[in-house]
């Protein structure tokens, strides 16, 4: 054969050579040539990173000791270099663990544990050790000291990139003010072009961490941001991979790896929310998928020529005529009170009706007996009595015989039967010719495995997969095609598919045992697609740490000055065999930017993410939201929408799939992505009804204003005409805008005042009110249902009162000649409240 390849030379032993250059790298061999990869791509990126990685440290150390965060960060121009030092106030590091903490890479205790933390990998502050002493040749200062320790361990070190392990040039006992804690210092190549970044970050990480206290010290400025609440996140605990979410290479490796001896304690004990009746669940569908499912046929009906019984007793020899009969009764009643029958299901009558005339004509029933009774009413079932057959043939073949519909006697009871399932799984544009063609088809792709399969005997029991099911069905629908001339489509032929498999039974066969799935990659397949396709719990949260609701909000508020607030938790999903939760929550209108796009900010693990936005799933999804339909401006109907708005999304989960190892954006899993949508979309509704209740009341506004200057005009004019004094037009407005009218009156009694105020609500629904009345003297005779609390002089008289629709409640009270009043009315929105006072 012709080639037209190039052939090597007479030269022997290249191939050697080239292995001979074959060499392995250490870890942090790779990362030097390639820091990119860990965010270190340049200078600005490279002083945020480090600081970020330092930071993240440092609020787990602290929140896994049970320690409430304070971090100090400062950044010195350093000549040539920048010099970053973060200190914390955490447990310590003991003077065996320091040096592979900050210089061996892949050094860590989380990347197995599946519970919620910033650090995975243990790549992070080792990597920023190596950047720095790649860009400035110094080494990293380390200061730690532990609880208890009267003097704190000192090292200077580098990464040995070769061997991927610390080097250390000085260690050494030293004192520091701080009792517990750790402090690092380090020197790098650095500029400040991302300080945006670097402020937006420290920000951000105060808005979901309220626990903690940060400060951040630059050249040019300095922020603290304190403490706002005592109240550590939650401890999580380590939690078992979840069924929904491993992969089949991860559980061929956890069956490996086992104890287990069974599939139900395997999946009981290694996975989550698994207890025994998921388990029994998981293994129905193991089995569907590993054994298939029986076919289930229906019973003889009255009309056919089938006697159940007469086989019965053909079938048994040599047990008596009374006993016989008495077993032939019970099995064809056990059929018969069926509505579908599969052949284990006609074993476990069988065996049944055995067991009875046993105990009743102590006559045994052998082994032999019952398998012979067992396919004498089996063929029955499956195969139509041939002589009615060929008779009802004839008589539809006859000249003059009766017209039949195509479901006939004289088809087999397979037919019959497939013709009805097929019948009602397709439209009704299909004529019953065609189903009865493709019924006909159908049923002797079933009656050919009674000749095939893998005993002598072949597929008696007319057990078939899902997969094998499809095949036939496709079979007998392309000949239907191929012979009839007629469309026989995908949906027909999955509709025929899942009628037929859902009258089909589960069997009851043992699963294999462990030993017997590990190393085979197909029936491994079928399990993972069992767990998968089971109806199991979410995973637990107790290995989470989301931020909530509450904090979310009360986050938003403190940084941002907006008129509107919401937020969402979603439920527990799983990903990959690992649980996560996705938050949203949105901020709107106020001093917030009302030009250009809305702010987007993105959490995970409570770490925020200031780089690559663009390629974030939390950017694509809120790109693809349309935000028109929430009542935000979105040019194009695509894109980030415009406006006062900041959206903010934090993904927590024991695994976070990160684009790369810098860990700047979350990867386009479609679970999380889906699971951010709704909870965006969540926090959106809230947003939607809010906008347009502001409108609503920006209108009833508008015409309330109008309304308060035409009535004074007519109120003039009808004093004008009617020569009366002008009437009071406050409680009209009130009554035409269906408000909630609040009104004091002030009246002489004796040496002082009689003061009542009264709520009169005009509105349609039921109104909570907070009125406080700040009176300059105290007050007396309160009614009843109202406080009064003196401070600095004045007395604020409180009362909270529920009015009804169209009723009206009072507050009365007496106070000296000479006081003064001021009204605060709380409970009702402005534009749906009239104030006289």
């Amino acid at each position: 054969m012709t080639s037209f390849q190039s052939t090597l030379g007479d030269d022997a032993g290249i191939a050697e050579e080239l292995a001979e250059s074959q060499q392995s790298i250490s870890i942090a061999e790779f990362f030097e040539k390639n820091k990119h990869m860990l965010g270190f791509d340049s200078g600005a990126r490279g002083l945020v990173t480090a600081v970020k990685e330092a930071v993240d440290n440092a609020l787990d150390a602290a929140e896994e000791s049970g320690i409430l965060p304070d971090i100090y960060v400062e950044i010195q121009e350093a000549g040539d270099y920048y010099r970053l030092i973060v200190e914390d106030n955490g447990p310590g590091l003991t003077k065996e663990s320091l040096p592979k903490v900050f210089g061996k890479l892949l050094y860590g205790s989380r990347f197995h544990a599946r519970e919620q933390s910033r650090g995975q990998q243990g790549i992070g502050i080792s990597a920023a050790v190596l950047y720095a002493q790649l860009t400035s040749g110094k080494p990293a200062k380390i200061t730690s000291r532990t609880q208890g320790s009267s003097e704190a361990e000192y090292f200077e070190l580098i990464v040995d990139t070769d061997s991927n392990e610390p080097e250390i040039s000085v260690e050494e006992k030293t004192t520091w003010d701080r009792p517990h804690g750790t402090r690092i210092e380090l020197e790098m190549e650095a500029n400040m072009r991302a300080r945006q970044q670097l402020h937006d970050y420290i920000k951000h990480t105060a808005v979901v961490n309220p626990h903690a206290r940060l400060e951040l010290r630059e050249p040019q400025e300095h922020f603290k941001f304190e403490r706002a609440t005592d109240q550590l996140p939650e401890e999580t605990e380590e939690i078992r991979p979840h069924p929904h979410g491993v992969e089949l290479g991860t559980v061929m490796k956890m069956l490996a790896a086992t104890d287990s001896q069974t599939v139900s304690g395997f999946v009981q004990e290694e996975f989550t929310r698994v207890g025994k009746k998921t388990a029994d669940s998981i293994i129905d569908e193991f089995r569907d998928r590993y054994y298939g499912r029986e076919m289930r046929w229906r019973p003889p009906a009255s009309h056919e020529e089938i006697d159940l019984h007469a086989a019965v007793e053909d079938a048994t020899a040599n047990k008596g005529p009374d006993a016989t009969a008495a077993f032939a009764e019970a099995i064809t009643e056990a059929v018969a009170d069926r509505d579908r029958i599969a052949h284990h299901e006609l074993l476990a009558a069988v065996e049944s009706a055995a067991e009875t005339v046993e105990d009743d004509h102590g006559t045994t029933f052998g082994d032999t007996v019952r398998e012979n009774a067992v396919e004498a009413v089996w063929l029955e079932l499956v195969d139509a009595v041939e002589a009615a057959g060929d008779a009802a043939a004839d008589a539809a073949d006859s000249e003059d015989g009766p017209e039949t519909e195509p479901a006939v006697d004289g088809d087999s009871r397979l037919v019959a039967d497939l013709y009805d399932l097929a019948d009602d799984a397709t439209s009704t544009r299909k004529d019953d010719e065609v189903i009865h063609a493709f019924a006909d088809r159908l049923a002797a792709k079933f009656e050919d495995e009674l000749e095939s399969g893998d005993e002598d005997d072949g597929n008696v029991r007319h057990r078939l997969t899902r997969k094998e099911l499809r095949t036939h069905v496709d079979r007998a629908a392309d000949l239907t095609e191929e012979y009839d001339d007629v469309s026989f489509g995908e949906t027909a032929r999955e509709n025929v598919a899942d009628a037929i498999w859902g009258v089909m039974a589960t069997v009851p066969d043992d699963p294999p045992l462990v030993r017997e799935l590990d190393g085979d990659r197909d029936a491994t397949s079928n399990l993972v697609d069992a767990m998968r396709a089971t109806d199991i719990m979410a995973p637990p949260t107790r290995c989470l740490a989301p931020i909530s609701e509450d904090l979310i909000t009360a986050g938003l508020e403190k940084e941002f000055d907006a008129d509107f607030y919401a937020s969402a938790t979603r439920d527990a999903g799983v990903s990959g065999g690992d649980p996560f939760i996705v938050e949203a929550g949105i901020a709107y209108g106020g001093d917030l930017p009302a030009e250009g796009t809305g702010e987007v900010m993105r959490f995970a693990n409570r770490v925020p993410l200031v780089y690559q936005r663009g390629a974030c799933a939390t950017t694509d999804v809120v790109k693809s939201i349309g935000w028109r339909n929430y009542g935000l401006d979105q040019p194009g109907g695509s894109g980030l929408p415009n406006g006062p708005v900041v959206i903010m999304v934090h993904v927590a989960s024991t695994n976070v799939p990160f684009t790369s190892e810098s860990k700047d954006a979350v990867a386009n899993v479609p679970e999380i992505e889906d699971e951010i949508e709704l909870a965006i979309r969540e926090a959106a509704r809230d947003l939607k009804s809010y906008l347009n209740k502001r409108r609503s009341m920006q209108k009833r506004r508008k015409k309330q204003n109008v309304l308060g200057k035409i009535l004074p005009e007519m109120a003039t004019k009808v004093a004008e005409v009617t020569d009366r004094e002008e009437p009071d037009i406050d409680d009209a407005i009130a009554r035409i805008m269906n408000n909630v009218l609040v009104e004091r009156d002030v009246e002489a009694n004796g040496d002082g005042k009689a003061v009542s105020v009264v709520v009169e609500n005009n509105s349609s629904t039921n109104e909570s009110l907070e009125i406080t009345d700040i009176v300059s003297a105290e007050p007396t005779d309160l009614s009843d249902g109202a406080t009064v609390v003196e401070m600095d002089g004045e007395w604020f008289v409180k009362w909270e009162p529920e009015v009804s629709s169209d009723d009206e409640a009072a507050l009365e009270y007496e106070v000296p000649d000479d006081a003064t009043f001021d009204l605060d009315v709380k409970g009702v929105e402005s534009e749906k409240l009239t104030v006289k006072q």
